[in-house]
């Protein structure tokens, strides 16, 4: 997904002159050489988030092993 097409979501319904000074108030408040690495940054947590889903995903999905505890339990005593 593109910045382009989230920043609906994220700015309401902002148009034209508008988003263009939300733009330069973020451009004076963090500067031109800040800006890559605050997009860095939030993509790293992106993924990071994004591979946490799948890791459980993949824990929720995984069968279930019985213990050796139950397999003893279930063995009649001769």
């Amino acid at each position: 997904m593109t910045l382009i097409a989230m920043l609906p979501a994220f700015l309401g319904n902002l148009r034209g002159t508008q988003l263009i000074i939300v733009i330069l108030v973020v451009l004076l408040l963090f500067g031109g050489k800040k800006i890559p690495e605050l997009m860095r940054g939030l993509g790293k947590g992106v993924h990071a988030f994004k591979q946490g889903l799948a890791d459980a995903k993949e824990e929720i999905e995984k069968p279930v092993e019985p213990s050796k505890k139950d397999d003893k339990a279930e063995t009649p005593n001769n």
